[in-house]
C-alpha cells in the first residue's frame, strides 16, 4: 500500500504538477529514475531485452538506480523507495544556502582537483571535484563560500567558463556523509540480486557485479566522486562502439561524444526515438 501511494503521488506531480514541487530533490530523482525505466519496458515489449542487446548499463548519479532497476538489480517499487530517501537525505544534510555546486569547463580534472583543494585550504571549508562529466567538464562541490572561491580560481587558471549551478543541495562531496548513512539503513532493507547485465558503477568506473560490493557502492556513491569520464573510457574500452542514452535529455550524449569521438549516441526517450531504435536493430 505505501508503494502504491508512493507510486500514485509521484505519477500526480509528473503529469500534473506543479513544476516546483516536481524540482524538489526528492521527486525529481523517482521521477526520472521512472521515465527510464518505462522507456526500458517498452522497448523489451517490443522485443529489445537488455541480456541480448546491451553489453553493459550504466548511469550517471541518480541515473545508476535506473541503471541497476533495468538490470534487475532491485524492483521498481524499491528503486523508486530509495531514490526518494536519497533525495530527502541530501536535502536534510546541509542546510539550503550553505553549500553549492559549480560546473568548470576547459579544465581537466586533474586541474579542478587541485583548484578544490586550494579553495578547501583557502577558506577552511569543503570544496571537492564531485562530477568528472567529460575532458573539458568538471563540477565541484562544498560549502558555498569554498565553491565561489574556487570559481574565482579557476578564472584565473584560464577556464573557459565557471558557472554556479542551480542545485538545492552540494551532491557528491564529504558534505553527505549523513545521507551516505541514511543511504546505508535505507539499502539494508531493501533485497538486491545479481545483475543480468554489467552494471558499471560510478565509484569504481567498472563493472560490479556482486549484489552486497553494489550495495556498498550505492552508499558510496553520496559522497564520492562520479567517474563518468573513465566509465565511458572503460567501456570503449571493453568494444562498446555505440551508446544509447535511455530517458529523459541528452545531456549524456553529448559526454560520451567528448569522451569518444567515435562513439555512436542515440537518444531513446520519446515514443519518435523509441519507434527509431526497434527499427534500426530490425535493419
Amino acid at each position: 500500500e505505501a508503494d502504491e501511494a508512493l507510486g500514485e503521488r509521484l505519477s500526480s506531480i509528473m503529469f500534473e504538477g506543479p513544476e516546483d514541487i516536481l524540482r524538489l530533490t526528492e521527486n525529481a530523482q523517482p521521477a526520472l529514475m521512472a521515465v527510464s525505466v518505462a522507456v526500458i519496458r517498452v522497448l523489451e515489449a517490443r522485443g529489445i531485452s537488455l541480456k541480448d542487446h546491451a553489453k553493459y548499463v550504466a548511469g550517471h548519479s541518480l541515473g545508476e538506480y535506473s541503471a541497476l532497476c533495468a538490470a534487475g538489480t532491485f524492483s521498481l517499487a524499491d528503486a523508486a523507495r530509495l531514490l526518494r530517501t536519497r533525495g530527502q537525505a541530501m536535502q536534510k544534510a546541509v542546510p539550503v544556502g550553505h553549500g553549492a555546486m559549480a560546473a568548470l569547463l576547459g579544465l581537466d580534472f586533474d586541474a579542478v582537483k587541485k583548484i578544490a583543494k586550494r579553495a578547501a585550504h583557502d577558506t577552511h571549508k569543503v570544496c571537492e571535484a564531485a562530477n568528472d562529466n567529460d575532458p573539458g567538464q568538471v563540477v565541484i562541490s562544498g560549502d558555498a563560500d569554498a565553491v565561489k572561491h574556487a570559481v574565482a580560481l579557476a578564472q584565473e587558471e584560464g577556464a573557459k567558463r565557471a558557472v554556479m549551478l542551480p542545485v538545492s543541495a552540494p551532491f557528491h562531496c564529504s558534505l553527505m556523509k549523513p545521507a551516505a548513512r541514511a543511504m546505508a539503513e535505507a539499502l539494508d532493507d531493501v533485497a538486491i540480486e545479481a545483475p543480468k547485465v554489467p552494471v558499471v558503477a560510478n565509484v569504481l568506473a567498472h563493472d560490479a557485479g556482486d549484489p552486497e560490493i553494489i550495495r556498498s557502492l550505492l552508499v558510496d556513491q553520496v559522497t564520492h566522486s562520479v567517474r563518468w569520464r573513465e566509465s565511458v573510457a572503460w567501456m570503449v574500452k571493453k568494444g562498446v562502439t555505440e551508446f544509447w542514452e535511455i530517458g529523459a535529455g541528452k545531456a549524456l550524449s553529448g559526454m560520451i561524444r567528448r569522451i569518444e569521438r567515435s562513439a555512436a549516441t542515440r537518444q531513446v526517450g520519446t515514443p519518435d526515438e523509441v519507434k527509431a531504435a526497434v527499427d534500426s536493430l530490425a535493419e
